[in-house]
């Protein structure tokens, strides 16, 4: 990285008048070349497709920009104003309306057309800055919203640099409602099997071991080492905990995920006993799901409805929560939103890194009709109506994601309700490798939220 005077750099933007313009030439332009980036690598004023990025930046080795760097950037900065013309300071602290209008922003750029294998973007006004990372059709937080100051933008800047130049392959995933009945563990060996089916390499973890359902539902069983081994002994190889799922269908061809399986040895401790026995605690299972980062596309995480040590690491551990609902059982709805609004923000607060997020919910798994869906919608518009009077905070993006003030768009994503799905435990596989249309429904699911 070269080396920058950053307390110059920001002597020389003044606090009260800087327009995009001087924070993209005095703040944003050095940024770039710190982070290993030369002149020829980057475009100002950067078509996306459906909008324009104040930056665009290649990864290309040989430092020649040529015709093809016209689509796909390797990163993507958003640049903001310190302050409006009228003085008054744009925040881009998380949750203001800057904050939330610009995340908006560098969400959609790099989802666009023109940026379909582009895979981080910035937003920045030079004294806030946030890394985002693109895994598929999400976009989520590489970082915190950071406020840059001379004693830190030298640690800030190396470690958005060493993020970008070691991308993670993983996108790791908790399918969790505090509700049970909502179909979390079949979703979860699902989801596993269409992305496996897809191409992907899936690693599954069974962090229910008062249950177990995930394991036994596949018929594997926990090896010589154990999970919990791993967690209590960081000199273990957490490699070894794995026991891989394989299937073989009548055309010879054969597919296999992985699974981590469920280890009764941790339900004979108390919640205060794992604490003890546990080093970091709730915080142990994303530390050591880290070597993991680089080898899997996905990784996902089931694991029981209480608010207890399994949940709370497994939120802790996660990039996103896929929380299933059902739209007929309005208690689901209720504790969605609470896992929302309450428990997510409780882990983001403890981890500092923007970690994990909400996906928007989705109906698992039940028939349902028209007036059923009014009914369900007239509960959803009750909680969005009732978190924003007692809290404001708004629920409307995970209960009606295609809603704006032009379109009152209320459709939710539903899994419908087959037979085959339920009865697939007794086959010892998931129904997604079994049943053509279970699969297709799966199919469906994934594209929804997670692949293009």
């Amino acid at each position: 990285m070269l080396v920058k005077d950053w307390n110059q750099i920001l002597d020389n933007i003044p606090l009260d008048e800087s327009n995009e313009a001087l924070v993209s030439k005095k703040f944003v332009e050095p940024l770039i070349e710190a982070l290993g980036f030369n002149q020829q690598e980057q475009i100002p004023q950067f078509n996306t497709g459906n909008g324009t990025v104040d930056f665009a930046v290649w990864k290309n080795n040989n430092g020649d920009i040529s015709s093809n760097f016209k689509t796909n950037p390797y990163l993507l900065i958003e640049v903001k104003a310190r302050a409006t013309g009228a003085g008054s300071k744009i925040n881009l602290s998380e949750g203001t309306p800057h904050y939330i209008n610009t995340r908006k922003q560098i969400n959609k750029y790099l989802l666009d057309s023109q940026c379909s294998t582009s895979e981080w973007g910035i937003i920045t006004n030079s004294i806030h800055i946030q890394l985002f990372r693109r895994h598929g059709k999400i976009v989520l937080p590489a970082t915190s919203s950071l406020l840059i100051k001379k004693d830190n933008i030298n640690n800030i800047v190396a470690h958005i640099k060493y993020l970008i130049d070691h991308p993670p392959k993983t996108l790791t995933i908790c399918v969790y409602n505090n509700k049970g009945g909502v179909g979390k563990t079949t979703t979860t060996a699902n989801l596993a099997a269409t992305l496996t089916q897809q191409g992907k390499r899936v690693l599954v973890i069974d962090f229910d071991p008062q249950q177990g359902d995930l394991t036994k539902s596949l018929g594997l069983q926990v090896g010589k080492t154990s999970l919990y081994d791993c967690l209590s002994d960081r000199n273990l190889n957490i490699h070894d905990t794995i026991q891989p799922f394989s299937i073989k269908f009548k055309s010879g061809k054969s597919l296999t995920f992985d699974v981590i399986p469920a280890d009764p040895k941790l339900k004979n401790f108390t919640q205060e006993e794992l604490a003890v026995r546990i080093e970091k605690g709730s915080a142990r299972l994303k530390d050591a799901l880290k070597v993991f980062v680089y080898e899997y596309d996905y990784i996902f995480i089931d694991c029981p409805t209480n608010w207890m040590f399994f949940s709370q690491s497994s939120l802790y551990a996660c990039d996103v929560v896929l929380i299933p609902t059902k739209h007929n059982n309005l208690a689901s709805l209720d504790n969605a939103a609470t896992v929302i609004k309450e428990f997510i923000p409780k882990v983001k607060a403890v981890r500092q890194d923007g970690g994990p997020i909400a996906m928007p919910i989705f109906f698992n798994g039940e028939n349902s009709t028209p007036s059923q869906i009014k009914i369900a919608n007239q509960e959803i518009k009750s909680i969005i109506e009732r978190e924003i009077k007692a809290s404001n905070f708004n629920l409307l993006p995970y209960f009606w994601p295609n809603y704006t003030k032009d379109d009152t768009n209320t459709r939710v994503f539903s899994l419908p309700s087959y037979a085959i799905v339920a009865g697939a435990a007794f086959s010892r596989a998931p129904a997604a490798f079994k049943d053509i249309t279970a699969a297709k429904y799966y199919l469906s699911l994934a594209k929804e939220y997670f692949i293009l």
